[in-house]
């Protein structure tokens, strides 16, 4: 195949995080095979970084930083109450047993507290997973899944946890076996709210006259597999619900060995049959669940969903129909085997068309950035930028994640200039911007995104028409 440097920088826009150095030379001579062999490489998607925690583990470290920081303040508050005694009885007996009875100093606090610390951790080992990626094609694989079950920060410390243990361990793997890891995942059980769903007719249910909670059945159906208006009614949500009860986490108060683990409690599951999407599961505890979503995962309609959703995250918003169906047939022919999805992806020509049709999210630009400047960023500075861009790490707005379509990232642009405006300042005055550009763009850099970075008044100015050109922001 002829050497298509052209193609090379277009592949790694579109499919990858954008070129390092040397990247588009790299793989000019087929850049289709370079991202296929990216699929094969071994232990692709994994994050290798040492000592990370478990999410059960995370759970439980925050749970005991906070009961110990709770005694914390009783501590202070008490020697406090005691030392205003004193003051105003210096003579009293009563004085005299508070402050014998108060503690006797404060535990000074951690210098970065445990929640902050476990999650930049693990934000760290997720940037720098995209950052040094040869292309970053499995790891855009993972932003995507893990964005299409997501989960939210603010409500779970296991946001990053969860990524490494339902997304990353299945990315290459059966849509099925990712599904049930993230549905059953502690951090999802906690986001939307199945952790407190009982059955209104069980034990647990009757006993403390508690009852459903139908979020995480209305967002597999609606927003994981099937979609919407695809014949699914209230009915199959309520009843889904009902064989989801029961799935829990086990309380770090309680456990302190395994808390903010999966447990299944058979006194909180609703008993009996149950109806859903036309298939009616007899109730065998846990696996009552498992069984709808193994049929879930195999529907047609859960097939044109998801694919349908990988074809506009990566194509363009209103994906080709013969893409789609391209897409969907695969899914279908292999049991929902995501890579060879993702190599149907790459074969398809629809997936090759020259204009740059998609605005990169905000997380993509800021990494596609570092990759082409050479540098890794602090984390915080990272973190922050997101938050400003309207793309907080973990913290998506609603269930259903943060939008695919261009439209949405439009009103950011005025953003991103502030941000690459402070980098190019703080930064730029030692980066080549001509070589910057080679880097980032190579072919794909445009007459106009040339002259503007030769006629810039200095280093910082061309840096920040670099890496706010069209042709870079877009993939």
């Amino acid at each position: 195949m002829a050497c298509d440097p052209k193609e090379a920088a277009l592949a790694l826009h579109r499919f990858g995080f954008g070129p390092r150095e040397g990247s588009i030379a790299a793989i000019a001579s087929d850049p289709r095979a370079a991202l296929l062999a990216e699929l094969e490489r071994p232990n692709a998607g994994e994050v290798l970084t040492p000592n990370m925690l478990t999410s059960g583990e995370a759970n439980r470290a925050v749970f005991e930083f906070n009961a110990a920081r709770n005694a914390n303040e009783k501590r202070q508050r008490l020697l406090r109450e005691a030392a205003q005694a004193a003051k105003e009885n210096p003579d009293g007996g009563d004085a005299m047993e508070a402050k014998a009875d108060a503690p006797s100093a404060p535990v000074a606090p951690a210098a970065v507290p445990p929640p902050r610390q476990i999650f930049l951790t693990e934000a760290r080992a997720r940037i720098d997973a995209a950052i040094y990626a040869e292309i970053g094609y499995v790891e855009r694989l993972v932003w995507f899944w893990s964005n299409h079950f997501c989960v939210n920060a603010d409500k779970t410390i296991m946001a990053g946890g969860y990524e490494r243990e339902a997304i990353r361990a299945h990315v290459l793997g059966r849509f099925a076996d990712m599904l049930l890891a993230a549905e059953s995942h502690p951090a999802m059980l906690i986001y939307l709210d199945n952790a407190q769903s009982i059955g209104p007719d069980s034990v647990a249910g009757i006993n403390r006259d508690k009852g459903l909670n139908e979020n995480l059945a209305r967002e597999i159906l609606e927003l994981h597999t099937l979609g919407v208006r695809t014949g699914y009614t209230q009915s199959d949500v309520t009843n889904f619900a009902k064989v989801l009860t029961g799935w829990t986490i086990l309380p770090p108060a309680s456990d302190p060995d395994h808390g903010g683990e999966f447990v299944f409690l058979r006194r909180a599951h609703e008993p009996g049959p149950q109806t859903v999407v036309g298939n009616t599961y007899l109730d065998t505890g846990p696996e009552q669940g498992r069984a709808v979503l193994a049929d879930l995962a195999r529907h047609p309609a859960t097939a044109q969903h998801v694919s349908t959703k990988l074809a506009r995250h990566f194509i363009a918003d209103n994906p080709p129909p013969t893409l789609v169906d391209r897409l969907t047939r695969r899914f279908l022919d292999t049991d929902g085997d995501l890579k060879e999805m993702a190599k149907a992806l790459i074969t398809a020509p629809e997936s090759w068309t020259p204009e740059q049709a998609k605005i990169k999210r905000p997380a993509e630009w800021i990494v596609a950035s570092l990759r082409a400047t050479g540098m890794s960023g602090e984390i915080g500075r990272i973190i922050g930028g997101l938050a400003l861009l309207g793309e907080p790490l973990w913290r998506p707005p609603a269930p259903n994640g943060f939008s695919d379509d261009s439209a949405a990232w439009l009103e950011g642009l005025a953003q991103r200039l502030e941000i690459v405006n402070t980098f190019a300042q703080q930064d730029g005055a030692r980066l080549d911007p001509e070589t910057v550009a080679d880097v980032a763009l190579g072919p794909l850099a445009s007459a106009e995104t040339r002259r503007a970075i030769g006629g810039a008044a200095s280093k910082p100015q061309a840096l920040t028409f670099l890496l706010m050109a069209p042709e870079f922001q877009r993939r």
